[in-house]
């Protein structure tokens, strides 16, 4: 496959729009669970309900997308994500809303799969870790004006955000699907679906992802688990949390994920760059981890608002400037063979500690709001060891 680094740009300003869309609908749910009368688990529930078929087949994403392009799989994830939040748009009971979640998941964590495979495979190596800080960045920004317009549209009517959101995803994965390059690594026939089929079983890919992942890259997997549960947990806490004890609307909860998405365009674009330009990125790990942990601990202890926003801010900025170091790392490490399979395993990694994350934040919160706090604090303390042990390990590899 030729490098088409040229489609990049477009890659990005599409994106832009399409987390944009994938986030417009968080700042309004947990209005939408107290409206309907649901339960205060829902908000976990509906989350891990997304993330556990994010989970089971972001390794078929990743094997597909050595037959097809990224361009034709994004196609298929955006408009099969639309079809999920047209489900989701109409449900009124529990199980409809958690159905929706669960179709809309499958194409959801497949769109960030294709993200991740097409940069990999059309970057230049010495690119790789650069464009990959733009992919976290579009994410983390993006989506931070996702919350914001999706908090303003829900002061309007409720629904809005979700009707909002169908239309951007089907839109997105058109200019996608003709304006991308072809990256297929190889111009390999489809197989038949049978066998297609079964060599995209989520489960045995599971079985052989041992054959692929070195020790360093197992500890790192690992590493990265427990930052998105403890992320997880915090993240959609702290959504219903401001709506339930300060009792504040969609637009506030918009208003502060917007002001997140502009420190975290800054923080990406100089302290994430730097790092990568010093090319010691497992030791920055570390650190960023533990003020990550740090960050949470100060959630744990402030309960005033001001100073819990605050450490908010803080905690969200180090998060999102570890996200492009840790893809950065995992592709490295994956080999240009492999690349593709092991860029849908880590988002699948990444979607288990969403689900663990979400379920358990979910249930706690019933017994006290300030659980899930607690909780996410432990799990970037774990996360910080492991990075330890990460680090440790490329230092002798090194060596």
């Amino acid at each position: 496959m030729q490098r088409r680094s040229a489609r990049l740009p477009f890659l990005f300003s599409v994106m832009f729009f399409y987390h944009i869309a994938a986030y417009m609908v968080h700042p309004v749910t947990p209005s939408l669970i107290q409206a309907l009368g649901l339960g205060d688990y829902m908000f976990g529930v509906m989350f891990a309900a997304m993330s556990i078929c994010s989970f089971l087949f972001s390794p078929f994403w990743g094997k597909i997308n050595n037959y097809i392009s990224s361009r034709t799989s994004l196609f298929l994830c955006c408009m099969g994500y639309a079809v999920g939040q047209v489900f989701f748009r109409f449900a009124r009971a529990e199980w409809q809303f958690i159905a929706a979640r669960l179709f809309a998941g499958v194409f959801c964590g497949g769109s960030l799969v294709c993200f991740l495979t097409y940069i990999v495979n059309v970057s230049e190596p010495e690119k790789r870790g650069r464009n990959l800080a733009i992919n976290a960045t579009m994410l983390t920004v993006a989506g931070a004006f996702g919350y914001f317009i999706g908090g303003m549209l829900g002061e309007i009517d409720i629904y809005l955000p979700v009707d909002g959101q169908i239309a951007l995803l089907v839109l997105t994965g058109v200019a996608f699907r003709f304006g991308l390059a072809d990256d297929r690594p190889a111009k390999t026939a489809v197989p038949p679906a049978r066998e297609l089929a079964a060599g995209c079983n989520p489960f045995a890919l599971f079985a052989h992802a041992g054959q692929l992942l070195s020790p360093q890259l197992i500890v790192l997997f690992l590493c990265c688990t427990f930052a998105c549960l403890g992320c997880t947990a915090f993240d959609q806490s702290f959504n219903y949390y401001i709506r339930d004890q300060f009792g504040l609307s969609s637009k506030y909860n918009g208003s502060i994920k917007a002001i997140l998405g502009v420190i975290s365009l800054v923080s990406n674009s100089t302290i994430c760059i730097w790092i990568l330009r010093k090319n010691q990125t497992p030791k920055y790990l570390v650190r960023i981890f533990a003020v990550c942990a740090a960050a949470m601990l100060g959630v744990v202890l402030l309960t005033d608002f001001v100073p819990f926003v605050l450490v908010n801010v803080l905690f969200f900025i180090f998060y999102y400037i570890s996200q492009p170091l840790t893809q950065t790392l995992v592709a490295s490490l994956s080999g240009e063979t492999n690349s593709n399979t092991v860029m849908g395993l880590y988002n699948a990694v990444s979607s288990l500690g969403n689900i663990l994350g979400a379920l358990i934040s979910g249930f706690i919160y019933g017994i006290s709001p300030r659980l899930p706090f607690i909780f996410g604090f432990a799990a970037f303390a774990v996360s910080t060891l492991l990075a330890v042990v990460f680090y440790r390990r490329s230092r002798s590899a090194a060596a």
